[in-house]
């Protein structure tokens, strides 16, 4: 009776041990039927559980793609970037220097855009010889200029000892007189009404001007 017993019960055990073999057989099938939908949407973040059995499958081509789209992403910022940079680029190239002149301050001051960069004191046009006012731009720059006084026609040798110094910066002109910025050896007459429609500068300052200035360069001249 007890051998009898005893085969009973190893029956038992064997079948619960075929028994939870088929089931944990069963879930495990289901598991993989369930998790191996097809990978449509690498990197969207739209299916998760899908990247996940994919990785388990295939983790070399998850690692493909994710590099595929990390670098998708670092290309669209680095764009993004650049754009920035193109744009910062064209906002100062579009910030164009010109010149204001203040008649009744005796100054003029230099623009960069909507900003000062600089300002220089300046001899006006005397009672008779006003500087005309109005909109001009830069004619003519020139280094070491000669002049003729326009009474007299006596001409003077360039130079910084010449009335017009060492620099000529002109704007305006009626086909044979021109008025434009120009030094003078002379530094106690800047800012006084004192010339023939000129603007006077320190030697210096109108050094300083002609390396901010071009041809072209607008000029607006006011009371």
């Amino acid at each position: 009776m007890a051998i009898v017993r005893n085969d009973s019960l190893t029956r038992v055990v064997m079948l619960l041990c075929f028994g939870t073999a088929f089931l944990s057989l069963a879930v495990h099938y289901w598991r993989i039927t369930t998790s191996t939908t097809p990978y449509a949407k690498l990197g969207t973040g739209e299916n998760i559980l899908s990247e996940q059995a994919y990785a388990a499958e295939k983790p070399w081509q998850l690692t493909q793609g994710k590099q595929n789209a990390i670098a998708y992403n670092i290309s669209n910022l680095l764009s993004a970037k650049g754009s920035t940079q193109k744009k910062s680029s064209i906002s100062l190239a579009s910030g164009k220097t010109q010149l204001v002149v203040a008649l009744s301050d005796r100054r003029v001051y230099v623009y960069r855009g909507d900003v000062v960069i600089a300002s220089y004191p300046i001899g006006v046009g005397k009672k008779g010889w006003e500087t005309p006012t109005g909109s001009f731009q830069i004619m003519k720059k020139q280094l070491n200029p000669i002049w003729r006084h326009p009474i007299t026609g006596k001409v003077f040798s360039s130079g910084e000892d010449s009335p017009l110094g060492d620099r000529w910066i002109g704007f305006w002109s009626d086909g044979r007189n021109q008025i434009g910025f120009h030094g003078t050896p002379d530094d106690e007459v800047v800012g006084s009404a004192i010339s023939h429609g000129c603007l006077r500068m320190r030697n210096p300052d109108v050094r300083l001007l002609y390396k901010q200035v071009g041809l072209g360069t607008p000029v607006e001249v006011r009371q």
